[in-house]
């Protein structure tokens, strides 16, 4: 009877072990994942999501086009223009100085975001 006991004490500790072992590490992945991954701009429905992104210097900046026309992402400043993006298509700059970049998608004017490196 004690070695029944012990026996399903044991079991149910082992399985508790291996149930957070299990819950952890999908967590870990994913906060290592978000650490290694490059800022992102969805540029959807016309709109740039966020509108405005703050990001530390040395930071790389990826537009990904969800939309079903092209854009063309443009720095006010002449710093940096993609080709134009079809849907899925993606874009990045790296930004090396502080400062605020404005941009706009030259396509569709309207379309405007802002770029803080701090």
């Amino acid at each position: 009877m004690k070695r029944r006991f012990f026996i399903a004490i044991l079991a149910t500790a082992v399985q508790l072990i291996i149930a957070s072992i299990l819950i952890l590490q999908p967590v870990r992945a994913r906060s290592e994942e978000a650490k290694s991954s490059p800022t992102e701009v969805r540029v959807d429905n016309f709109t740039f999501a966020p509108q405005t992104l703050t990001v530390p210097v040395n930071s790389t900046v990826t537009w990904i086009n969800k939309d079903d026309v092209p854009h063309v992402i443009a720095s006010n400043e002449g710093l940096f223009k993609s080709k134009a993006l079809d849907t899925d298509d993606k874009y990045s700059y790296t930004f090396t100085t502080a400062g605020t970049y404005a941009y706009y998608c030259s396509v569709h004017p309207r379309m405007v975001g802002k770029i803080v490196v701090q």
